[in-house]
């Protein structure tokens, strides 16, 4: 990775659950801190899975983060001109993270995200391809598919053990009660309909 030097950007750590993500932005939250640099972290309201104010890997790594219901939120929560911003599990806000991440590296921050880029569909999880496409570093990471051992890269929603329906909400927070990552070939969504394109 270049480091740019007379200006912000923005970094997307993606990939389906269980591949790493949050213990990756800590691992760079850490780094950052080492290098005696001031960082805000952030994380969203609705994720409070393993802690409501820290950002906690599915290993056990945490660290302190800031929990905020809307991105408008961050701004104001940004005293002590902080040089790194870091916000985990960033699909879960709307839209409106987007410009203010664009606005943060404008100002000469460094922005690290980490969230997943596809929901349990295998659907693009709005917001990140839009950050995708606007981030100067990007770090796509891989899980194991608990089926066949195979690199996975979706994420399979369960309910009762069984694969959820396509036409179930996009956001439900869970852990692996709920979720496992998995290949390509056995990723599967009930109800999910079908393309004519080689029909």
């Amino acid at each position: 990775m270049y480091k740019i030097n007379n200006s912000g950007w923005i970094e997307v750590i993606t990939g389906p659950m269980y591949s790493g993500k949050s213990e990756e932005l800590i691992r760079r939250i850490r780094r950052v801190k080492i290098a005696k640099k001031k960082v805000k972290v952030f994380k969203p309201l609705i994720d409070d899975r393993y802690s409501n104010d820290n950002v906690v890997s599915h290993s056990g790594d945490s660290i302190e983060a800031i929990p905020v219901d809307r991105p408008q939120e961050l701004i104001s929560r940004l005293e002590d001109d902080p040089e790194v911003v870091a916000i985990d599990e960033i699909q879960f806000f709307s839209e409106d993270i987007v410009p203010i991440c664009e606005h943060l590296a404008d100002k000469g921050l460094r922005v690290i995200v980490a969230g997943l880029d596809r929901d349990f569909r295998n659907e693009p999880f709005t917001p990140v391809p839009e950050l995708l496409a606007r981030a100067e570093y990007i770090e796509k990471l891989h899980a194991i598919c608990l089926q066949c051992g195979d690199p996975a890269t979706r994420t399979q929603r369960l309910i009762d053990g069984e694969p959820a329906s396509y036409n179930d909400p996009v956001i439900m927070v869970g852990a692996s009660e709920n979720y496992e990552a998995r290949c390509r070939s056995c990723h599967d969504v009930k109800d999910k309909p079908k393309g004519d394109i080689y029909e």
